[in-house]
């Protein structure tokens, strides 16, 4: 397993290699007898995700944890569970299972097996429905949309404030990236963060609320798996603040990479078909005309910079941006876009991928010398197509080549809210994030 990097190692790069180990010693007292049996003071012991966020010394890394509801063997044992119930006629008590795939997912599984992205939204759902025995499968870049507007929305707003304002807006959909600005980072970086919710966990909102009540089942009898571009997925949908108390249900109860579902496929001797005709359920994909699985502009991280930049241009300064010219910063994921009037910035945004160009950016905020007004920020190198739960490629690859692929196929592809200001669209579309660097003593990153 692969987390994004924010550990003290030798060789600490933008991920983590599963030999590498977390640097907090996991272990537990013994008592007397037990000390004197096994000559020891401590022994390892298996902690959750939510111990991994509460720590105070990083995220960890793989193989030393093990991860006891965000694995494929939970996933397994939810279907098993569902199999026997069935077989023995107690249906009323079987799990609803709904699965959101990212569109970041579906672009890498239909360059892996081959397939467009049509082709393989049908697989997808096919294999999902009819052989691993999920209720539904949606698109999660309808979710993508919600998120894109708010993020557009809380930008222009706090740009227009009469009051200060903290600028830059950092986007806040990598929880990588979140991890490590709470963590390290603290109260200076936090009121610089956007407060909307990732697309996951919006989806999550959506399946567990608004579905939940159109098929007539209770938040907590439904199972909602996600596909994912990177482990870090994980961790977010294991924060307190996505688990719902009045519903008594997590938005997100299994996340799963894109190369776990490859690894499902074969366990459990799926095949894989071209030109299946099911199609991935409504209302929860965006199409167009043709029924054909859209996508957004800017890029396969979702397009936040894009997507914002044009939108306060045009509402802000009538302007009208067909195609945006980005300038290379550093490096290829480091990139600034600036709108200019009469001579004058008006506008600045960059790309920042990779927690190398990370720390650029919040040394920069630091001497008080970021200048850009909104920073669409991802931790892995490559941005989200290129996550650390993506399908491995061969090292004799041309990886270069690998991600072009990978951006062209991706790129192929309010009721319910009471109303954009209601209480309930607060709740449903925004979150916070905290201070945690207060206990952070053991962090120290090396590059």
């Amino acid at each position: 397993m692969a987390f994004s990097s924010v550990l003290k190692i030798a060789d600490v790069d933008d991920f983590i290699n599963p030999s590498q180990e977390c640097i907090k010693p996991i272990t537990s007292k013994l008592d007397k007898h037990e000390k004197y049996n096994h000559r020891s003071q401590s022994e390892k012991v298996k902690i959750s995700l939510n111990d991994c966020l509460a720590c105070s010394g990083c995220i960890t890394s793989a193989e030393s944890v093990l991860i006891s509801k965000q694995s494929k063997e939970e996933f397994y044992a939810i279907l098993d569970k569902n199999q026997r119930l069935q077989e023995t006629h107690q249906e009323s008590r079987m799990k609803t299972i709904i699965v959101s795939i990212s569109p970041q997912s579906r672009a890498a599984l239909a360059v892996n097996y081959n397939l467009d992205i049509n082709q393989i939204g049908k697989m997808l759902a096919a294999t999902f429905k009819k052989v691993l025995g999920a209720s539904y499968v949606f698109d999660a870049t309808f979710a993508r949309d919600f998120s894109l507007i708010e993020s557009q929305r809380e930008f222009i707003d706090r740009y227009c404030s009469s009051s200060p304002c903290k600028l830059p807006v950092f986007a806040s959909a990598c929880p990588g990236w979140i991890c490590y600005a709470e963590k390290i980072h603290g109260k200076f970086i936090l009121p610089y963060l956007s407060a909307v919710k990732s697309p996951q966990q919006i989806m999550g909102s959506l399946i567990k609320d608004y579905f939940a009540n159109q098929i007539g089942k209770r938040p907590s009898d439904i199972y909602h798996v996600t596909v994912m571009p990177c482990y870090d997925k994980k961790l977010e949908a294991s924060r307190n603040d996505f688990y719902n108390e009045s519903l008594n249900a997590a938005d997100v109860d299994c996340v799963l990479t894109s190369g776990e579902v490859m690894e499902i496929f074969n366990e459990r001797g799926c095949v894989v078909v071209n030109g299946t005709s099911e199609n991935l359920d409504r209302p929860f994909v965006s199409v167009d005309e043709n029924n054909e699985v859209l996508t957004h502009d800017g890029g396969g991280s979702g397009g936040y910079l894009e997507n914002v930049f044009k939108t306060a241009a045009a509402e802000i300064f009538q302007l009208k941006i067909q195609n945006m010219i980005y300038k290379t910063v550093r490096n290829k994921d480091f990139r600034e876009v600036i709108l200019t009037i009469d001579g004058k910035s008006v506008l600045k945004g960059a790309i920042v991928y990779g927690f190398r160009n990370i720390q650029n950016i919040v040394q920069r905020m630091k001497r008080g010398k970021c200048l850009y007004d909104y920073v669409e920020i991802m931790a892995c190198p490559g941005g989200c197509l290129n996550g650390g739960g993506q399908p491995k490629i061969d090292l004799d690859s041309n990886l270069r080549l690998h991600l072009m692929k990978l951006e062209k196929c991706y790129n192929s592809a309010g009721e319910w809210l009471d109303g954009s200001d209601s209480y309930k669209a607060r709740k449903m579309l925004y979150t916070t994030y905290y201070d945690k660097s207060q206990s952070q003593n053991a962090i120290s990153v090396k590059w």
